[in-house]
């Protein structure tokens, strides 16, 4: 029996009791059903043995194999992963397209007496419908951005401004990067992980109520942010926070205390902005960091680098804003104040 979700938020709210993905380890890393767990009836390896065969063999051959180790994978799963489950138990299955793997596996659950079903189409029906929501249609939420010189804590905010009701997307968060030149954190996700992620967090929220992210470029670090909302946020009105240069350089001292403890590390990273900026100014640079100053290197990379670049984007997109929140600095306390200022604003604006 397979399921037809009519929309990406019914698929979300399933109802069954386990979504298993059956796919192979590497297509569930790159992306999978939010909630899934992954009880693979071909691993990455004998995926690719069965495929090899289909290929230079005969699609017969490749089908025996196939069966052969899909019902030992699957076996392997019922004795040890499934074991302890009752009989009313209500799995929701899938694989690549809903075809042989998935429909092999729920078969057997079937037999056995739990009440497995099928996603109809399987993993390309869910990405499908995350596709129609972040690229093929208007985003149905309002968006408003929160915007402001590099520094003015703004990342710090957003979940301050959760905990006063607002709705907030932290996109650097799901992102997994700063959003800067200097902003890596480690790994990434994957582009469709990344917009698995967006689109479960905009479908937990209430479309008549304004969203508040995090300005933004159309990229964060190596992904992309997606089309409907890219369209939403370049037409969204702004808040803007402001701070003064000391607070600012404080707090990124504070925040990019990794990247400034690794002083060829940072030139590595700063090495791009030679041809904007000049072989002198990448020199003064890494003569801060060498000398261990790292407030002067922050402050001279705003006021070399980030500001007139944030000013030169403000002159070019010219947005609406809806008010300007004064930070007296930048610490905890005073961010405090300065998300009550951010979460009046948006809830007096008419947007």
């Amino acid at each position: 029996m397979a399921w037809t979700p009519p929309s990406l938020a019914d698929l979300l709210d399933h109802g069954f009791d386990t979504v298993i993905d059956v796919r192979s380890p590497a297509e569930f890393a790159e992306d999978h059903v939010p909630g899934a767990i992954n009880l693979p009836v071909l691993d990455n390896e004998e995926r690719a043995r069965v495929g090899t065969l289909y290929a230079q063999v005969s699609p017969f051959d490749a089908r025996k194999l196939g069966a052969a180790l899909v019902f030992r994978n699957a076996a392997a799963h019922i004795e040890g992963a499934l074991s302890h489950h009752e009989g009313g138990w209500q799995p929701l299955v899938y694989c690549w397209r809903g075809g042989q793997r998935s429909g092999a596996f729920a078969w057997m659950l079937r037999e056995i007496g739990w009440r497995a079903e099928l996603i109809a189409g399987g993993y390309k029906t869910y990405r499908r419908l995350v596709v129609d929501m972040l690229q093929r249609k208007p985003l149905a939420h309002r968006i408003v951005q929160l915007g402001g010189y590099t520094g003015t804590a703004k990342t710090d905010l957003l979940p301050l401004l959760e905990a006063r009701g607002v709705q907030v997307v932290d996109l650097e968060g799901l992102a997994n990067h700063r959003g800067s030149l200097l902003g890596a954190m480690g790994g990434q996700p994957s582009q469709k992980a990344f917009e698995s992620a967006l689109a479960v967090r905009l479908c937990g929220m209430d479309p008549a109520r304004p969203v508040l992210v995090e300005a933004e470029s159309s990229k964060i670090g190596g992904l992309l942010i997606p089309p409907s909302l890219w369209a939403a946020m370049k037409r969204a009105p702004w808040i803007e926070v402001s701070a003064p240069m000391k607070a600012r350089a404080e707090y990124l001292v504070r925040a990019y205390e990794d990247i400034l403890a690794d002083a060829d590390g940072l030139q590595r990273k700063l090495a791009p902005l030679k041809a904007h900026r000049g072989e002198a100014l990448l020199a003064h640079w890494a003569a801060l960091g060498a000398a261990g100053d790292r407030h002067a290197l922050v402050r001279s990379l705003m006021e070399d680098h980030y500001d007139p670049a944030y000013a030169k984007s403000m002159k070019a997109t010219a947005p609406k804003v809806l008010a300007r929140v004064e930070a007296a600095g930048l610490a905890p306390a005073q961010l405090e104040r300065v998300a009550d200022g951010v979460a009046a604003a948006l809830q007096s604006a008419v947007i």
